[in-house]
């Protein structure tokens, strides 16, 4: 089985690597080099996952959010701008990606988008498509450098029973009026043994909306996903069959004009395990205070930050941050300790693949 973080995969790396362009058009592609490129974590750079809520109107089979450990809570508009204040820096490229729950639900979006944009963050909104409070005739795409849409299948009958019923034309709808908008979209596949043989289907649809971005992000085992997997209805993919649908497909998609960026998850024999939490500066910021460097460790109290009173403040103990720096052969030192049985063995105990940090990607296209 694969485990890697389920969500925060999908974006770091794009946003470290590629800026909007000013013309509203793509870079220049290289039809003849569709090769998939590792992605180098970017030091100096500070990517912002921002969790102004928790509440969302789905209930998405691989969802992992846990209100217990992220809260409950709606942040207030003044509070969403105090702790984007505390994150933005002069000195270093900043990224924001609103998250939720839902953040559309969150009636103050359009103006946490207009204050992240005048901090000079780089502005991100994934959403499960519904968009609410009007959300695309209050903000504008000067303010919102990207709105990413999850979809996870290339029609209802693959989407909805992950998603929830009447999800897939909804999100597709209101997917059409953004790009009609002149808003950047980008759609987000979460793979797993439910629709990673439709994934092929989606270059088509990718194609007539008009969508020039697609992140494939694998499943993980955190939230509801593991609640599945316990009771004997898995929905992780084997590392057999990822290696099997998923590069071949991203190849497909690069060659029709579609950039494409999905989890490293295996490292090559020759290849360098890095840790994020090592050389980069990611903050998963979450409605009760905790701020995590990890996603993987999400799910447990052992946040290296905390918010209090508008500051971020380092927390004591072991925590995240210590377990960073462990050195092992199986790569993730965290992927080890939390789903050990992930991993296999040789008949001389040695690993017989190394798993990658969870924000490692690669990309084509």
């Amino acid at each position: 089985m694969i485990f890697v973080a389920a969500f925060y995969e999908f974006i770091i790396p794009w946003l470290n690597r590629i800026s909007k362009p000013s013309s509203g058009h793509f870079p220049e592609r290289n039809p003849m080099n569709h090769i998939a490129r590792t992605v180098a974590f970017q030091p100096g750079e500070r990517n912002i996952f921002f969790h102004i809520l928790t509440a969302c109107n789905l209930s998405c089979r691989h969802c992992y959010i846990n209100p217990v450990l992220h809260g409950s809570q709606t942040l207030a508009r003044e509070t969403i701008e105090k702790w984007l204040e505390v994150f933005a820096s002069p000195d270093k490229k900043g990224n924001v990606i609103f998250l939720g729950g839902e953040p559309t639900l969150h009636p103050d979006l359009p103006v946490a988008i207009a204050t992240a944009k005048a901090l000079g963050y780089f502005v991100t909104v994934d959403s499960n498509g519904y968009l609410f409070h009007d959300f695309l005739d209050k903000t504008t795409p000067e303010l919102l450098d990207y709105l990413s849409f999850s979809l996870d299948g290339p029609d209802s009958a693959v989407n909805d029973p992950l998603r929830g019923t009447g999800v897939f034309a909804t999100c597709v709808k209101n997917l059409r009026k953004a790009v009609a908008r002149g808003f950047q979209v980008s759609v987000i596949y979460t793979v797993s043994n439910r629709n990673i043989d439709h994934l092929e289907r989606m270059v088509a649809l990718l194609l007539e909306l008009g969508v020039k971005k697609f992140f494939i992000q694998v499943i993980g085992l955190r939230g509801r996903s593991a609640i599945a997997d316990t009771g004997g209805e898995a929905l992780q993919v084997s590392r057999e069959h990822w290696l099997a649908i998923v590069p071949a497909v991203a190849k497909r998609a690069a060659e029709q004009g579609i950039h494409v960026t999905y989890p490293k998850v295996f490292l090559g024999s020759e290849e360098k395990f890095e840790c994020a939490g090592r050389v980069a500066e990611n903050y998963f910021i979450f409605p009760n205070g905790r701020v995590y460097q990890c996603p993987l460790c999400e799910d447990y109290p052992i946040n290296t930050y905390r918010i209090e009173e508008d500051r971020l403040v380092k927390n004591e103990g072991l925590l995240e941050d210590r377990l960073f720096q462990l050195d092992i052969a199986e790569g993730c030192v965290m992927n080890k300790l939390l789903q050990p049985d992930t991993l296999d063995y040789d008949g001389e105990g040695r690993p017989t693949h190394r798993i990658s940090c969870c924000l490692l990607k690669q990309e084509i296209g």
